[in-house]
C-alpha cells in the first residue's frame, strides 16, 4: 500500500441546521457562502467531486461543518453520516468531523458518532466568559462547554475549541482567558475568529445604532498574533484564522464592518516573523542579518506584500535546505 503524504478534508457545510438559537452575530447562510441545507444526496455528490479532484495518497477527512449537527435527531444525524460509509470502508476517506454546539453533546449522541467514523468534535465555544456568551445570545454557559469537553474527551474523540475575538464585551484579557480554558479542557485543535459584522444580524443593528465597535483590522491581527503564539507553545493546532472568504463577504453583500481580509492568516503570521526579526536587527546592532526560514514559512518572514522586506532592508533571507 502507498504511504500517504498530505492531508485534505471535504467540508459539507449545514448551515443554521437544527439551531433554535440566533446569536447576535450570526447569519450562517452569508457566512458559508450558501443558501440551503445539502440532502444526502448533494452531499454524496459534494464528496464525490471532491475526491475526483484528490490523488490517491492524499488522507482524506470528511468534515460537517456550519450548523449544530448534533442537534438534529440521531435519525437525521445517522442520515448524513451513512452517506460517507462506504468512503471509509474502501479506505478512500479516513475519518470524519463536525463542528457542533456545546449544549447538544449526550452519550447517546457521542454512541452514534463513535460508531459511524467520527473522530473530531468541535464546539463552537466563542468565548469562555459568561458574560460574553450572555451579551450575543449565545444560548449556553462556560459550564455547559466544560461538560461538553469532558464527555467528549473521555469518549476518546478528539477536541476541538473554536473561539471568536471582538465580541460585545469581549477584551484582549477575555480572549487570552478563554485560549487558557481551551488549553485546559484538553483542546488538541481551535479556530479563531474575529467578528465581523454581517448583514441581517442583530449585531448589525448594534453596529448601525453606535451600540457596537467592532475590532480595526491591526487590532485584530494584534490579538490573533498573541493567541497564535500561546496555542503554538501549548502543542494545540490552529486550523484556521479569519473566516471563509465567502462570494457574500467578497463582494461586501453580506459584508458590512470589521476585520475582514481574505489573508487574515498571513497578516499574523506577517506580524509574528516582524517581532522576530525586530529582535535580530536589535541583536546586530547596525549590521547585516541572514535569517534561515524554513522552507513553508518564506512567505511569511518576507511579509504579506513583502511589508517585512521593506521595514528590514539589511536582513536576507534564506530558505533552510
Amino acid at each position: 500500500m502507498t504511504a500517504k503524504t498530505s492531508y485534505r478534508v471535504i467540508p459539507i457545510f449545514i448551515p443554521q441546521r437544527a439551531c433554535p438559537f440566533r446569536c447576535s452575530y450570526c447569519n450562517q447562510f452569508a457566512i458559508a457562502g450558501q443558501g440551503s441545507v445539502p440532502t444526502p444526496e448533494e452531499a454524496r455528490a459534494i464528496i464525490d467531486t471532491h475526491l475526483a479532484t484528490m490523488s490517491e495518497d492524499v488522507e482524506v477527512r470528511i468534515a460537517f461543518f456550519g450548523g449544530s449537527f448534533t442537534g438534529m435527531s440521531l435519525e437525521e444525524q445517522e442520515m448524513y453520516l451513512k452517506v460517507a460509509q462506504p468512503y471509509l470502508q474502501s479506505g478512500r476517506v479516513r475519518d470524519i468531523q463536525l463542528s457542533t454546539r456545546p449544549d447538544y453533546i449526550a452519550p447517546e449522541v457521542l454512541q452514534l458518532l463513535k460508531r459511524y467514523g467520527v473522530t473530531l468534535i468541535e464546539l463552537g465555544a466563542q468565548s469562555l466568559d459568561d458574560g460574553v456568551l450572555a451579551q450575543v445570545g449565545r444560548g449556553h454557559t462556560v459550564e455547559q462547554v466544560r461538560a461538553a469537553s469532558r464527555m467528549i474527551v473521555e469518549a476518546g474523540f478528539e477536541l476541538g475549541l473554536q473561539m471568536m475575538i471582538g465580541l460585545p464585551g469581549d477584551t484582549k484579557e477575555k480572549s487570552m482567558r478563554t485560549a487558557e480554558t481551551i488549553v485546559e479542557l484538553g483542546a488538541s485543535c481551535t479556530r479563531i475568529y474575529p467578528t465581523l459584522v454581517v448583514k441581517d444580524t442583530l449585531l448589525a443593528k448594534q453596529y448601525r445604532q453606535g451600540e457596537y465597535e467592532p475590532l480595526d483590522l491591526e487590532t485584530a491581527v494584534e490579538w490573533c498574533k498573541d493567541l497564535y503564539r500561546y496555542f503554538t507553545e501549548q502543542g494545540v493546532t490552529i486550523l484556521r484564522m479569519g473566516l471563509h472568504p465567502s462570494e457574500g463577504l467578497l463582494s461586501g453583500a453580506d459584508y458590512l464592518a470589521g476585520p475582514f481580509h481574505v489573508s487574515f492568516k498571513e497578516l499574523v503570521l506577517t506580524a509574528l516573523w516582524r517581532d522576530r526579526l525586530s529582535h535580530m536587527v536589535a541583536d546586530a546592532h547596525g549590521g547585516p542579518v541572514v535569517v534561515k526560514v524554513p522552507a513553508g514559512e518564506i512567505n511569511y518572514a518576507v511579509g504579506y506584500g513583502s511589508a517585512n522586506k521593506k521595514m528590514f532592508p539589511k536582513v536576507r533571507f534564506e530558505v533552510e535546505r
